[in-house]
């Protein structure tokens, strides 16, 4: 990625209300440390301010750059999660079992209740595929309020820096709607009486019974909350890094 023009017209753009020509050179120096990388923002900036060519239709374009980027990549991340196995096939969010249950499943197993734990296991991360594109419209809408600061610090931040503001902006409001949507989907996909099913089996266990006592709502929502942010940053790092995942012309052209 060539970040010397997209740096050269956010600074340009964002101190035009300085005259002094040193003012705007330290803060560029600041904000890129390397030496060479410097001159070449500074040389492309003081050109470009001069010639009149760095102007709102270059902040626009990269606000709207880093916008449709997170919006395109937000959308396939929970188009993904979304499928059939989105969360079960996937090891990195695979909801796994909550506390307390992972500790004595290989006892439950013993016990002959592997196939309770195995469906108790794979409903949850069932509920948490039908919940997911509950997402799309909260973290698409977050996209759009960003603000020109905002976008500025995720275009120079870390490769998870969108999915942090993301966290930021939205992790209560889905908390919120995923709750009922993750309910809703554990009863549909029958997580809830698996449980109940394996919690009834497990009580006559010595020592065991008592540790099965899980609040299954909240559990499923956090998990499936945590799982969508690793995609989102996924994602996030993969249009930075990737030409291959920049899927239109203005991608290419910001993220060049």
């Amino acid at each position: 990625m060539k970040k010397s023009y997209l740096i050269a017209s956010i600074l340009t753009a964002s101190m035009a209300s300085v005259t002094a020509h040193a003012g705007w050179a330290d803060a560029l120096k600041e904000a890129v440390q390397d030496e060479e990388l410097q001159k070449k923002v500074l040389d492309t900036a003081t050109g470009s301010a001069s010639s009149g060519k760095v102007t709102n239709l270059d902040t626009e374009t990269l606000i709207k750059g880093l916008k449709e980027a997170l919006e395109v990549g937000s959308k396939r991340a929970i188009e993904e999660i979304s499928q059939p196995g989105g969360y079960l096939d996937n090891k990195n969010i695979r909801i796994p079992l909550p506390d307390g249950i992972d500790k004595i499943a290989s006892l439950l197993r013993k016990y002959g209740l592997e196939k309770q734990v195995n469906q108790f296991e794979e409903s949850m991360n069932r509920a948490a595929e039908k919940a997911a594109p509950q997402a799309t419209d909260l973290i698409v809408g977050a996209v759009k309020e960003m603000s020109f600061e905002d976008a500025k610090k995720i275009y120079q931040g870390s490769d998870d820096a969108a999915t942090q503001y993301f966290k930021e902006k939205t992790s209560d409001k889905l908390r919120q709607l995923f709750q009922p949507s993750v309910k809703e989907s554990l009863g549909q996909v029958g997580a809830t009486r698996y449980y109940n099913d394996l919690a009834g089996e497990a009580k006559d266990i010595p020592f065991v019974g008592e540790k099965v006592n899980v609040d299954l709502d909240n559990y499923v929502t956090e998990e499936a909350l945590n799982g969508l942010f690793t995609m989102l940053a996924a994602e996030e790092k993969k249009i930075r890094e990737n030409p291959a995942a920049r899927t239109t012309d203005l991608l290419k052209e910001v993220f060049k």
